[in-house]
């Protein structure tokens, strides 16, 4: 993502209409994003925690956006201090920023920039959720959403991609959140479940999604706004460089559901719709550092190697033991990883940048640079998080109570189910509690338990 620089007087941009009309639509692209993640999420889950999953997304649109308005707009991308975190007394509250004031060395408005960014950052907590399917109180979430963007979010955008962030200056390639979302948003997962452990019947009661149609619906949704998400992070349609960003995400996309759904047919037998909305998502993820720096056989090649190492990696949690329930690890996480590492590698030197990779030429330079970023926003927000998470747990609790967890968090947390079955199975007489479709056996069993 393309940053403000000084320019002399005589060469200043004007405001220009088009790119600002653009803005605004990529701006309300990304924001869509949120609710299709939420749906993409809420189909993974077990049938008693839906609503909690989509409230979990859902929620960050609040959170995120009032804070980002008091001060984190103005701690991201504000006059660098230290090239670890920006501060700027005009941007706080948005209160002294002209109407008509141009984002430094663009065409486009400060405020349209501001509302952009913001977009990023209310999905990248979001993310973390999947994770954390079942067994979180939301209030402690809701709570860990303002810290974690404060502590974490924020200063790792601005190292990205602030003027003057030290990775930024350090000429690391993200073009529009490998690094500063993906990466970060996996490593702050992983953290957390590290410290809240393994849900109620890991390994041992299914937990299989109850709503595949909603998760091909987020999926679809996610897909769409991904357009606005990379295409709009070159801020603006003067040069081109977004419309190849655009191509290369429908490309690398494509290639990676094609490369998921081989691999799992060959592993396990058969093309499930889960694998093609997860190998979609992860093409998707790995695309977005590397989108504007490829071309669209490159982005062919991310999109393969993502699919394959992303479906690959999904199984982790099950020989390590840590309970990533919706695989925020294995494809955020590590999609971000490889789409950051494949710059350095497959970068043409004729896109966003003169900057080429191994196999052009360019040696193991960018490859050295991309890795210090992945190292350093993974380890920064691994512990972070893991320490707010640690702080939280001991002092308002993390979890909610098990038997909540096994009769269902929705109920509990929400006092709502996602489908009413008061009229399955018999009449209003009737004492049997129906199981929901998607519930695990655990949770069958201690509704026959409850009637006995």
């Amino acid at each position: 993502m393309p940053q403000g620089i000084s320019t002399l007087a005589a060469d200043a941009p004007t405001l220009s209409a088009a790119n600002t009309g653009f803005m605004l639509i990529c701006s309300a692209l990304v924001m869509i994003m949120t609710p299709g993640l939420a749906f993409f999420y809420g189909g993974m889950v077990r049938v008693k925690s839906t609503l909690n999953m989509l409230m979990m997304s859902f929620i960050s649109l609040g959170i995120v956006t009032i804070l980002w308005v008091l001060y984190g707009f103005s701690l991201a991308f504000g006059t660098d201090k230290g090239s670890i975190i920006g501060w700027s007394a005009d941007y706080v509250g948005l209160s002294g920023i002209g109407i008509t004031q141009l984002w430094d060395g663009y065409t486009i408005p400060v405020y349209v920039f501001a509302v952009f960014q913001l977009m990023f950052a209310i999905i990248t907590p979001a993310l973390i959720s999947g994770a954390l399917a079942d067994r979180v109180k939301f209030t402690a979430w809701a709570l860990f959403v303002a810290l974690w963007v404060t502590v974490v979010y924020f200063p790792v955008a601005h190292w990205v991609w602030g003027a003057g962030g030290w990775l930024f200056e350090l000429g690391v390639i993200d073009f529009a959140g490998g690094t500063a979302v993906h990466i970060n948003a996996g490593a702050a997962a992983l953290g957390v479940i590290l410290v809240i452990g393994k849900r109620v019947g890991f390994k041992k009661d299914p937990m299989r999604p109850h709503s595949l149609p909603l998760v091909m619906l987020g999926a679809g949704l996610l897909w769409f706004g991904w357009f606005g998400f990379n295409a709009g992070s070159w801020l603006g349609n003067d040069d081109g460089v977004g419309a190849v960003m655009f191509v290369n995400t429908q490309v690398a996309t494509a290639a990676a559901m094609l490369a998921w759904l081989a691999y799992e047919k060959i592993r396990h037998g058969a093309f499930t719709t889960l694998g093609a909305a997860s190998g979609a998502v992860a093409g998707l993820v790995a695309i977005t550092p590397s989108g504007g720096a490829v071309s669209p056989l490159g982005a062919i090649a991310v999109g393969v190697i993502a699919g394959v190492l992303c479906a690959m990696a999904v199984g982790l949690k099950f020989k390590f033991g840590y309970d990533d329930s919706l695989d925020v690890v294995g494809v955020h996480l590590v999609g971000g990883v490889v789409g950051s590492l494949l710059v350095g590698l497959f970068a043409t030197g004729g896109v966003q940048n003169d900057v080429k990779g191994l196999f052009y030429g360019g040696g193991l330079d960018q490859l050295g640079k991309q890795a210090v970023g992945v190292g350093a926003v993974l380890a920064y927000s691994l512990v972070a998080s893991a320490l707010l998470a640690f702080v939280l747990d001991k002092t308002i609790g993390m979890r909610v109570e098990e038997d909540v967890e096994v009769s269902g968090i929705d109920q509990d947390e929400h006092a709502e189910t996602a489908y009413d079955f008061s009229g399955a199975g018999g009449g209003a007489g009737s004492r049997k509690a129906v199981p929901a479709p998607g519930d695990s056996v655990a949770a069958a069993a201690q509704t026959k338990k409850v009637d006995a």
